[in-house]
């Protein structure tokens, strides 16, 4: 099959077969007579492989290597589950990042809320965003 027919059986874009190609992540395919890519059922499963790892989050890298396993008709399944582990420890650094910046950011909505009635727009908040210390005491627009 050409390269549209196994991307379609595999839910990836042409496009991003050449790119894995180009970045070494899969191995050349055979060509025919014409110079077009040829696929069979075997690179097809290659493929979804590659999209299921990337989906997951797998960097490049370990997709590559993962690919590189199979190919020599190796298991990769150890260094797909150490992948999986560090992707998943780093979703979870991530997750607490996210949980303080939306602390930070509901203290923030607060302390703008108390003050934007003291503005003269009524909503200016700006001196929160930029890192600057509220004022201490009220201010009063100009009338």
């Amino acid at each position: 099959m050409k390269i549209g027919e196994a991307a379609a059986a595999a839910g990836l874009e042409p496009s991003a077969i050449r790119f894995y190609e180009k970045q070494g992540v899969l191995p050349r395919p055979a060509r025919t007579e014409a110079g077009y890519r040829r696929y069979d059922a075997d690179d097809v499963a290659l493929l979804r492989l590659v999209r299921g790892a990337r989906r997951l989050g797998v960097p490049l890298d370990d997709v590559k290597e993962i690919v590189a396993l199979r190919v020599r008709g190796e298991a990769p399944c150890a260094v797909v589950r150490h992948a999986m582990a560090r992707e998943a420890e780093m979703i979870d650094t991530r997750i607490g990042e996210l949980q303080a910046l939306r602390q930070e950011l509901l203290r923030l909505q607060e302390q703008a809320d108390r003050l934007a009635d003291d503005w003269p727009s009524g909503s200016c908040v700006c001196h929160i965003v930029e890192g600057e210390n509220p004022p201490v005491t009220k201010r009063k627009a100009p009338r």
